[in-house]
């Protein structure tokens, strides 16, 4: 176990850095960042002293590598554009990102799964058949036209939820929230759907099409024939074995929500670290893009090397692998 650890927490740092490496590159393609901090009246000694002064004129690989060395320091350098320390600006911003991301996948995982194992067991039913078709929308239709469609029945023509925004927030600590008021859970509701439908539907069609392999499966067929309950089969046996793949799909998904949050935030108009991203390609403010994306890859990779955790203590298989190697 500490040896298949180890391995794959090797193999994560190395995808993070070449992502890094590559995502850092591509900054170049952007803009340049020096036509936004300069007047007209600029000059070519006053844009070879801020290049200079900016770290600009070295290599990309050298940039990388001061990057990351300030970078494991917590510091991720001073945004162009605000002039401020651009860890400041990202923790002012995370806390509404992580608590849409929070509530999207906890809608995501607790919808998709109950939906998925409800169309399984009643897959003849008529509620089963409309909960798939209805489905089809999640998966069809792109993300930001679903949000474009809850804002026009919901704030527009209903005037039930706002349409943008994040509503009153109160501090706790360092931590603003939106929990606690009515304005703040009224707000996140349609992000909060927007960003977790797709996610949603996917699990449950997941979970359905598992679900239903392993109820043809031979040892569910004895269960019955011992006279086990339905419910016992369904719950205690199928969904368990159901949900080897769906740790797998979910995780990914859930890694997925971060980066789907810069469509939504984008939207709802939602003050959180997407739609800080999106303003920052827009004036070419490299470190803040390059925080951003550092910190979107240290999710996706911590998260995928959960999923294989999980996956490796629930899959007795993947054990008898380590050892015999």
């Amino acid at each position: 176990m500490f040896a298949y650890i180890v391995r794959r927490m090797f193999q994560s740092v190395i995808v993070l850095l070449v992502v890094g490496l590559v995502a850092f590159s591509m900054f170049r393609f952007v803009g340049d960042p020096i036509d936004n901090m300069l007047g007209q009246e600029r000059t070519q000694a006053d844009i070879d002293r801020l290049r200079a002064e900016l770290g600009l004129d070295q290599p990309i690989p050298v940039q990388y590598y001061k990057f990351l060395k300030e970078a494991v320091q917590g510091n991720f350098g001073v945004s162009y554009r605000q002039g401020r320390p651009v860890s400041t600006i990202i923790a002012e911003r995370a806390p509404a990102t992580l608590e849409l991301a929070f509530v999207s996948g906890f809608l995501a995982i607790t919808m998709g799964i109950a939906l998925g194992v409800f169309t399984a067991i009643r897959r003849q039913g008529v509620a089963a058949n409309i909960i798939m078709t209805v489905s089809l929308i999640g998966v069809s239709l792109p993300t930001f036209l679903i949000g474009i469609l809850l804002i026009y029945i919901f704030s527009v023509e209903l005037d039930l939820l706002p349409s943008f925004g994040r509503g009153e927030t109160v501090m706790i600590g360092n931590w603003s929230t939106g929990f606690l008021t009515t304005s703040g859970l009224k707000a996140l509701i349609l992000p909060a759907i927007t960003l977790g439908l797709y996610q949603m539907t996917l699990i449950m069609r997941l979970v359905r099409s598992e679900m239903l392999e392993v109820l043809r499966a031979d040892y569910v067929r004895f269960a019955r024939a011992r006279g086990l309950s339905d419910r016992v089969i369904n719950f205690r046996h199928a969904l368990k074995n159901t949900m080897v793949p769906v740790i797998t799909i979910t995780g990914l998904q859930l890694g997925s929500i971060i980066a789907f949050a810069i469509i939504t935030e984008t939207v709802f108009q939602w003050p959180g670290v997407g739609l800080l991203f999106i303003n920052a390609i827009q004036f070419v403010d490299i470190p803040v893009m390059a925080a951003y994306l550092m910190l979107i890859s240290v999710m996706f990779v911590t998260i995928n090397l959960i999923v294989d955790l999980l996956y490796y203590a629930i899959d007795p298989r993947l054990r008898v692998d380590a050892r015999a190697t």
